[in-house]
């Protein structure tokens, strides 16, 4: 009876520190999740702002992206929201999208594991994706 106790004490253990850590990555990439789609946006506007609106007029559909301008927008909004402090390690790309003039921006994090599984890692990588884009409206 003693061994049956044991080991439902640690099957239950091991579920415990299964969902607690499940949570924490959840939570982990809901916040980059919503972090990289005001980057994207943050982006996609200041790229959509550049030296071309104003040299070769504002087009009829979507506005074009330029990469650069992009590119400090999104360090520009993730240094205004402290998100390198938020998320030590924090590292994130872009990709503009000239087709459909959409800037793309991809983060990813470390995450210290609240509860250690044996045999698993202690850190985990935690990703997230957004996308953001501009367009002339009427």
């Amino acid at each position: 009876m003693t061994p049956l106790v044991v080991g439902f004490a640690v099957v239950l253990a091991l579920g415990i520190a299964l969902v607690t850590d499940a949570t924490a990555a959840y939570l982990q990439r809901s916040g980059l999740s919503t972090l990289a789609d005001g980057a994207a946006l943050s982006g996609a506007d200041a790229g959509a702002s550049g030296r071309s609106t104003y040299t070769q007029g504002v087009p009829t559909d979507e506005l074009p992206v330029d990469v650069a301008a992009a590119r400090a927008g999104v360090a520009d909004y993730l240094r205004q929201v402290r998100a390198f402090e938020e998320y030590p390690g924090l590292r994130w790309s872009v990709r503009v999208d000239a087709a459909t003039s959409s800037v793309y921006v991809r983060l990813t994090a470390p995450l210290d594991l609240p509860l250690a599984i044996p045999g698993g890692p202690e850190e985990a990588l935690v990703s997230a994706e957004g996308e953001g884009s501009t367009s002339v409206d009427d």
